[in-house]
């Protein structure tokens, strides 16, 4: 070998054989794990413990006594041990060790109670206050000869001088007022009381007129004083404010009642805000709201929420609010856009809480009045209301704290809440069991909790979803399947599986009652679906006591046992009666599905999806037409044949099998 090829060979050597170095210890550290001294070990212990029953690792519903093969699916059974897992007979819930735990990144937070409160954060645009805005207009007919005010934008005190407005009809009445005036001079010294009266009478109603077209009480007493009239009408502001609108010019000929000057007090503005749908539970009419605008970075205007639109605008999918704020510098400018932000803190009770308004009386037309006591509005004299009837709390508390959960922790279906609350169990292993929750409003990254958990529990904030899919894999009540008849229950299938058919196959002189009772419902009959499901229950109650369906309490006998307490009480009304025909279809399908049903004739597995307000329901039914027991006269043939059982007959499918079509519709005209 030359010198050159050695160099290279002992290049790739090294490092090849670092590699098999690894290898090497890599399966050392298996065979140490796994070796069979060790497995010997776990299995001597097996042996010791004592062999509870057998089940199908795919199919856990299954528990048999000894050991042999799944009656779904063919596999081997494996012994479940006395003691081995504690969850094993839990309704919703799954043990993991410490290594499990870890592999599933299970992690847990505590059920405690915190003040909660959810920042909400909007944005509006600055508007005038509709109830500020002021018109002037002319109170008499005239022309205008003088606009002291003339453009848009000038700010006014009240009493500044805005119009000189010429009218014959003002210089007529002035002509009155004097000329009543010297009649009730005159008629002083007058012996007859009636012309004194007359007189005065004449002088009070001309100058009543003069004050009802527009001449102030000065310039009444002018007038008075110097006996003269004045041909021109000064119009005064009555009040201080922005002019925003200028209608009238100098010469324009006016008629009573023409808008010549609109006028908008700024000191206080209203915000119209727009808010989500999700927003409007943490808002509430009197809530404070503070405002910002780009113009002034850092500034904040506080005001109040003094309207909360109805509806909800179809094109936008929000609702409008109003919310009056203080503006005394006149910064705000009606125009503006601004950021609202709403700090909504949530009493012990999950109410609204605010310290100001808790236990107060408050103006429905305006906010900003409110009161320790009963009383009325300073400004618009309404009857003050409570504020818990805008959802406030009603008194004020010491600690405004709610029992929370992290908003990771509940797996939400639509209808149920469920959360996963840890649990220690003997001999370090972790018990999770799962909790159907009743949940408050989210605030920010949290969920309030109204019912179901208690403060210093821990729940499961991550790796929930591994535990949930854990039990459904188990067939276990989980977040789809809740534990009620419309879900998967726990049917187990014991030593009675050998012959199960022929024990379901002594319900074939039950059957025909259940039969009668569907038909009855289907034609509306009440009273006679009772009676034959009475009848129906005795039967089953005869079987179950004459041993014909053994002893297990877990096999057929539980099931029977089961469909029996639903027909304890039995109601004569259609509306419950249907109830309570759902529950006992819903055992004979588990049953039948379970054990089979060899008995002559066929039942047909009849299910409408329809029934009870969507969420479906089955019924057997002895003729492949629907005749539905849920719906009667009114829908008939709403339905559609699912599967069939009872023994093969000729031009039948088997038992078991699902139907192709049906005498009924699915799709048919309401």
């Amino acid at each position: 070998m030359s010198p050159k090829l050695k160099s290279r060979s002992g290049r790739v050597a090294k490092p090849f054989v670092f590699g098999l170095l690894v290898l090497l210890a890599a399966m050392w550290a298996w065979s140490a794990l796994f070796s069979p001294h060790n497995t010997g070990e776990h299995a001597t212990a097996a042996a010791e413990q004592k062999i509870k029953y057998w089940t199908c690792s795919m199919h856990p519903q299954i528990k048999l006594p000894k050991p042999g093969q799944c009656p779904i699916c063919g596999m081997d059974l494996v012994p479940v041990y006395e003691g081995g897992n504690p969850a094993a007979e839990g309704e919703v819930s799954l043990s993991l060790n410490a290594a499990a735990r870890k592999l599933a990144q299970v992690e847990t937070s505590v059920v405690e109670y915190k003040a909660v409160y959810n920042d909400v954060r909007l944005v509006g645009k600055v508007d005038y206050d509709e109830t500020r805005l002021s018109y002037i207009s002319a109170w008499v007919p005239g022309r205008i000869d003088r606009l002291f005010v003339d453009f848009t934008g000038t700010r006014v005190r009240q009493g500044d001088h805005l119009i000189k407005l010429y009218s014959p009809e003002l210089i007529s009445a002035q002509e009155e007022y004097i000329q009543a005036i010297k009649n009730w001079n005159d008629t002083q010294n007058s012996e007859l009381k009636v012309m004194r009266d007359t007189a005065q009478s004449t002088l009070k109603s001309s100058k009543e007129k003069l004050r009802l077209l527009g001449i102030s009480n000065e310039q009444i007493d002018d007038i008075a004083q110097n006996g003269k009239v004045q041909e021109h009408l000064t119009i005064n502001s009555p009040v201080a404010g922005t002019v925003i609108h200028k209608n009238g010019f100098e010469g324009q000929y006016v008629k009573t009642g023409d808008k010549i000057y609109t006028i908008a007090d700024l000191s206080r503005v209203w915000v119209y805000i727009d808010a989500y749908e999700s927003d409007i539970q943490w808002l509430h009419y009197g809530q404070r709201v503070q405002v910002e605008a780009e113009a002034y970075p850092g500034e904040v205007f506080d005001g109040k929420i003094a309207f909360i639109d109805p509806y909800v605008d179809e094109a936008t999918r929000t609702i409008k609010l109003r919310v009056n704020v203080q503006n005394d510098d006149n910064k705000l400018k009606p125009g503006m856009f601004v950021r609202a932000h709403i700090r909504a803190v949530l009493g012990d009770e999950g109410e609204i809480y605010e310290q100001d308004l808790a236990g107060k009386w408050i103006c429905p037309m305006h906010p900003e009045i409110v009161k320790a006591e009963k009383g009325i509005c300073d400004l618009c004299e309404m009857d003050l209301i409570p504020t818990r009837e805008f959802g406030f709390a009603e008194e004020p508390v010491k600690r405004n704290k709610v029992l929370v959960i992290p908003a990771t922790a509940p797996l939400i279906t639509g209808k149920r809440a469920i959360v996963y609350v840890e649990k220690d169990s003997e001999e370090g292993m972790h018990l999770y069991e799962g909790r159907e929750v009743v949940l408050g409003p989210r605030a920010d990254k949290e969920y309030v909790v109204l019912s179901g958990l208690q403060p210093g529990e821990r729940v499961v904030t991550k790796g929930n979803f591994k535990i949930d899919s854990a039990l459904q894999i188990q067939a276990k009540p989980s977040m789809m399947n809740p534990a009620d008849y419309y879900s998967m229950k726990d049917t187990v299938i014991s030593e009675h599986v050998g012959n199960g058919a022929q024990n379901a196959g002594i319900l074939s002189a039950a059957m025909p009652l259940y039969l009668a009772a569907g038909k009855a419902l289907s034609e509306d009959n009440p009273h006679g679906a009772a009676q034959t499901l009475e009848r129906f229950r005795d039967k089953l109650v005869q079987i179950v006591d004459g041993g014909q369906a053994g002893e297990n309490e877990q096999g057929l006998k539980g099931s029977l046992t089961a469909i029996i307490s639903d027909l304890q009480l039995v109601p004569h009304e259609i509306g419950p009666l249907r109830d309570v025909f759902l529950r006992v279809s819903l055992g004979l399908k588990e049953l039948f599905e379970t054990y089979g049903y060899q008995a002559e004739g066929t039942l047909y597995l009849t299910y409408c999806p329809m029934a009870f307000a969507g969420k479906g329901g089955f019924w057997l039914q002895d003729s492949d037409v629907v005749a539905n027991p849920y719906y009667g006269s009114r829908m008939l043939r709403c339905g559609a044949v699912e599967k069939t059982f009872g023994r093969k007959a000729a031009g039948e499918a088997p038992e078991g099998s699902v139907k192709g079509s049906a005498k009924g519709s699915m799709g048919h005209q309401h």
